[in-house]
């Protein structure tokens, strides 16, 4: 039977409880019940969970639950489930920025509740980085695993709450539903340089800088350079080429 931490984050306290209720006796763990964007965080902060269920409106609290959802992402890497009563098509549209994994409308069915969090979760499993034991990296995808050497990688991006590996020789980026500071841990060492908030790359594939860009060996795209980080990427080339 599968069991997961789930945070809920919801306003009406009775709506709250029938979605505990239903997650329990399915043999999953309710980390908490936060009312608002501060308890969802500290939550998230003290007790990470596997998913969280958020609604989108959130009375009495200083953000709503896509904004909730954008902040508890940067702090852990999960799957979103989002449950709310609207669906106007402009709050949609702002949901789907976050890239959640299923939007539920209430009121909600219970098992097609526990459905979504199973399928939700499976699929979450499927896309992940994975750490492997001789030093290599590894992509899960259709039930097999895509090694990654860390010096083949040219780039990391990342892009809402899913990151990009761009590795040399391969046309297509690997993605998984991870944000770029948990896939940042898999890739520290000296040769790995956080460019930006975005942005982390590979110094053994720098080609060159030119202005405020600097390009990588066989990229003809150039990434942009922030001037708070240019001092610090030049340093740390000069840093390299002398060893």
């Amino acid at each position: 039977m599968l069991q997961l931490k789930i945070l809920i984050v919801e306003d009406q306290t009775i709506t709250a409880m029938d979605i505990k209720e239903t997650l329990e006796e399915a043999g999953h763990t309710v980390t908490d019940t936060a009312r608002t964007y501060e308890q969802a965080v500290a939550s998230v902060k003290n007790n990470p969970p596997n998913l969280a269920i958020i609604d989108i409106k959130l009375v009495g609290s200083e953000a709503d639950g896509i904004i909730t959802a954008e902040k508890i992402l940067s702090i852990h890497s999960m799957p979103i489930i989002y449950l709310t009563a609207n669906s106007e098509r402009k709050t949609f549209q702002r949901a789907k920025e976050t890239l959640p994994a299923a939007y539920l409308l209430k009121p909600f069915d219970a098992d097609e509740l526990l459905m979504q969090v199973e399928v939700v979760w499976n699929y979450f499993k499927s896309t992940q980085l994975a750490y492997a034991s001789d030093g290599l990296f590894f992509t899960i995808k259709n039930k097999g695993q895509h090694r990654i050497i860390p010096a083949d990688v040219l780039y990391i991006e990342a892009e809402g709450s899913s990151t990009k590996i761009y590795v040399a020789q391969e046309k297509l980026p690997h993605e998984v539903s991870m944000n770029l500071s948990n896939v940042a841990d898999y890739f520290a060492s000296s040769n790995f340089f956080r460019l930006s908030r975005s942005l982390l790359i590979n110094l053994d594939h720098v080609a060159r800088i030119v202005e405020e860009k600097v390009y990588l060996k066989n990229i003809e795209r150039g990434l942009p350079i922030p001037s708070n980080s240019k001092q610090a990427l030049i340093q740390k080339l000069t840093i390299v080429k002398t060893r």
